[in-house]
């Protein structure tokens, strides 16, 4: 079984805690873990949360811990708001300058459910990914929709050579993990 570390990244209010307590069943106040099999085989899947906390790179502290622990990130934006899509962009710089270009991470457009409130397209969603190199989801944590493509997909990366140079993996199964390149994935 593999051990993954996936930290959510976003303003207050984009439903970065809801999409984790959809997926994962909490086990402290801002961590979960799951067990859950990704394409045939298990994974430990821990996601940490930054649960409303202001990160800018005035809070040194908090950088340092958050992007220490995760492996692997997910952008969270609302798409029923404008600010929160555009500040995404500064949590993208905060997340390069600390773990470089290469760290997996997706961009998340969430509250996909509430289509009329919507002040973000998918168009503008795609683009800003295609901008950062990154897949782009658009979830609902109210009805799940999606929610697992977020980990999963974080998941697979991490396993098939996503993983930023200096950070390791945990292997408790036998044999070698197997190195593919790097690539896109679409979902």
């Amino acid at each position: 079984m593999d051990y993954w570390r996936i930290t959510l990244l976003g303003d207050g209010g984009t439903g970065k805690t809801a999409l984790a307590v959809r997926a994962y069943d909490p086990t402290i106040e801002d961590s979960w873990r799951k067990q859950a099999k990704v394409d045939n085989r298990m994974s430990l899947v821990e996601i940490i949360d930054t649960a409303g906390q202001v990160i800018t790179e005035k809070s040194p502290t908090i950088i340092r811990l958050l992007f220490s622990q995760g492996q692997a990130f997910a952008l969270v934006f609302s798409l029923l708001s404008r600010t929160t899509f555009e500040r995404i962009k500064s949590f993208h710089q905060v997340m390069v300058r600390n773990k470089g270009q290469a760290v997996p991470f997706v961009l998340v457009g969430n509250k996909s459910d509430r289509i009329e409130e919507r002040e973000i397209t998918e168009e503008e969603g795609a683009e800003l990914a295609m901008s950062f190199g990154c897949p782009y989801i658009e979830s609902s944590a109210r009805t799940g929709n999606r929610v697992d493509d977020v980990f999963y997909g974080l998941v697979r990366k991490l396993r098939f050579g996503g993983e930023s140079k200096g950070q390791k993996h945990v292997e408790t199964t036998r044999g070698s993990r197997q190195h593919k390149s790097r690539s896109c994935i679409v979902m």
